[in-house]
């Protein structure tokens, strides 16, 4: 496919797409019907099915029964963090492979133009973003998944927590499902501008920014404290009435769902002709200029209401430095008077 048909390339081989982003048009006005199904559609489809997807499948082979999960062992928590490092390493794993590795797009679609394995760099562990990465996401974040895990279900099979059925709330638990990545997204907003707090950043989150230009295995290389908080999303289903499936589904959005803001590739070449929008650019500009876009890509518009949203253009790129400019100012004048 040719990239520039869909956005513009600079001198340094990065790529910006040629639309700026825009938040969920569900918030638009006036109203516009086609734009609506159109989000829609991309609300559901494809990357909200592949997580129901695995969460069903999950569910009917991957986890215990009841009468198991009543007590907590970890015969039956190493079996979930298995399955769930064997799953993160099939999927994240794949797009490392044919993106990263054998680089079947090259730079085509890709934000930044260079690869974290042609950067080596004394900030990751062994100088490779690749490996540092990898080893944080299975030896810290997969772990802690599991473990939030392992917590929430537990609390359902032993009634810590009410179990509603499908049967008795059919439309209430629908409806709760079609917000998961409304909660998702609130709750990684909040947690996600936590950690952008001077001593927090410091101390953790500036290890997952580490990582200036994102790759597969970024995802989910993170300090414990924030691989935690991250993960901990799935816990709103133990204080909102809900039902142990949509906890999972709650839980595989996040755990799955990383990549898809790390991925480094507006879109995923299929084929010729056809090709898989990442959503990625949102958080892709995030991790280049580290105080915009806390929130996803506009689902609910807190980065806007805010004034952190950032959109690709100009005059966001202009806004943010004169926000930035501001700041400099009121910690030169607190420097002065101390």
């Amino acid at each position: 496919m040719d990239d520039l048909k869909f956005g513009t390339r600079n001198k340094r081989g990065d790529w910006a797409p040629a639309t700026p982003l825009e938040i969920a048009s569900s918030w638009a006005w006036p109203f516009n019907l086609s734009k609506f199904l159109k989000f829609l559609i991309g609300y559901i489809w494809p990357w909200n099915t592949f997580h129901m997807v695995t969460t069903l499948l999950y569910w009917y082979y991957v986890i215990p029964d009841v009468e198991t999960m009543k007590t907590l062992s970890f015969g039956w928590a190493l079996w979930l963090f298995a399955v769930n490092a064997a799953a993160i390493f099939v999927m994240y794993g794949s797009v490392e492979l044919f993106w990263y590795v054998k680089r079947k797009q090259a730079t085509r679609f890709k934000f930044n133009g260079k690869f974290p394995a042609d950067n080596p760099s004394d900030v990751f562990w062994f100088k490779s973003q690749n490996i540092d990465n990898f080893l944080r996401s299975f030896f810290f974040s997969i772990p802690l998944w599991t473990l939030v895990e392992v917590l929430f279900l537990h609390a359902y099979a032993v009634g810590y927590v009410p179990w509603l059925t499908w049967a008795d709330q059919p439309v209430y638990l629908a409806a709760l499902t079609l917000m998961v990545p409304v909660i998702h997204e609130v709750h990684f907003f909040c947690i996600h501008r936590l950690i952008h707090t001077p001593i927090l950043y410091k101390w953790v989150h500036s290890v997952h920014h580490n990582s200036i230009n994102p790759s597969p295995w970024s995802s989910l290389s993170m300090h414990p404290v924030e691989g935690f908080l991250y993960h901990a999303v799935a816990f709103w289903h133990l204080i909102i009435p809900s039902n142990p499936i949509i906890a999972l589904f709650q839980l595989h959005s996040a755990g799955f769902g990383a990549i898809n803001g790390h991925i480094g590739f507006d879109k995923l070449e299929i084929s010729e002709d056809v090709a898989l929008d990442s959503h990625a650019y949102a958080h892709y500009l995030h991790h280049k200029h580290f105080e915009v876009n806390y929130g996803g890509d506009g689902l609910i518009p807190l980065d806007k209401w805010f004034g952190y949203w950032h959109d690709g253009t100009k005059e966001a790129e202009a806004r943010m430095d004169a926000r930035f400019q501001k700041k400099k100012a009121r910690m030169n004048a607190k420097a002065a008077r101390g």
